[in-house]
């Protein structure tokens, strides 16, 4: 795997529209280019009004405007869990992710809530955070039929009790950081495969990045070897969905194969182990993980 050019398409399922409108969608876009990607799905409930607390947070309110994020996300799911009930995500639906499993996608757990997990972890204790795993897990093999192989955290968050708790499901590999390379956090056991590209959300709007030469730019940031891209199905599975075919197309015309996940994780074989610290990246509020 390392002699090749590989393209590594990681989508996070985040909101109810996400899942209802932008996963088929982005489907059929993978159909289309007859390539395969791993599906990370929050399962719970859909709390993304609460994600306004993070109002605070440095750099926040300036991503919402330059990401036109009302339009991206719908004023409905701005108001879920606040001024509106927060629906259930996958459960009431369970279609959807059905006929990504049945396509021959990767299908993996991204969270119980999404919103809960992003702004609350360090103020969970390890058994809490299983508890909601453990939620997310049981509704993941209620809907499929098998027990989920991957984890994705929402926001790239992590604590050392999150780490211990995802470890003690056994997954075949996480991928919950930003960075360079696979790797095994020192004192635990999980493999990682962190992403090593920025997100759409974090270079859209900025330096002059419109959707004329987005995918340009991300063409230009492709690296011999192994590289990781998180994409969202609210954003490219919505307006952006045009820039996620062309993205593909363009990626295939290089050269590169465009994998999910699970076939990078099967041949890495004695992944050195690494740190994991907490950092800030350009064009994303508050801190996140990073590979040392």
């Amino acid at each position: 795997m390392s002699e090749n050019n590989v393209l590594v398409l990681k989508v996070d399922v985040d909101t109810l529209k996400g899942y209802l409108e932008g996963v088929p969608r982005m489907a059929d876009v993978l159909q289309k280019r007859g390539v395969k990607a791993g599906f990370y799905f929050s399962f719970g409930p859909d709390n993304s009004g609460k994600a306004i607390f993070r109002i605070f947070r440095k750099g926040f309110i300036t991503k919402m405007l330059r990401t036109k994020a009302p339009s991206t996300y719908g004023l409905k799911t701005m108001m879920y869990g606040t001024l509106l009930p927060a629906p259930l995500i996958v459960p009431p639906h369970q279609n959807v992710i059905q006929d990504i499993f049945k396509a021959g996608h990767e299908c993996g757990l991204h969270a119980w809530d999404h919103v809960r997990w992003q702004d609350k972890l360090p103020r969970l204790t390890e058994a809490e955070i299983k508890a909601d795993l453990q939620k997310a897990f049981d509704a993941f093999e209620t809907a499929l039929g098998v027990k989920p192989r991957a984890f994705a955290a929402p926001g790239w968050q992590l604590t050392p009790a999150a780490l211990a708790a995802l470890d003690s499901f056994n997954f075949d590999y996480v991928s919950n950081t930003r960075g360079r390379s696979p790797f095994v956090p020192k004192g635990f056991k999980t493999l990682e495969i962190p992403s090593t590209l920025p997100t759409m959300d974090e270079i859209y709007g900025a330096d002059g990045i419109d959707d004329t030469n987005i995918v340009s730019r991300y063409i230009s940031l492709l690296k011999p070897g192994l590289n990781v891209h998180t994409v969202h199905a609210e954003m490219e599975g919505g307006g952006k969905i045009k820039q996620f075919d062309d993205l593909i197309a363009q990626t295939l015309d290089k050269g590169y194969q465009i994998l999910p996940p699970r076939e990078v994780a099967i041949n890495i074989k004695n992944a050195p182990e690494g740190g994991i610290v907490q950092g800030f990246l350009p064009g994303r509020a508050g801190a996140l993980s990073l590979q040392k």
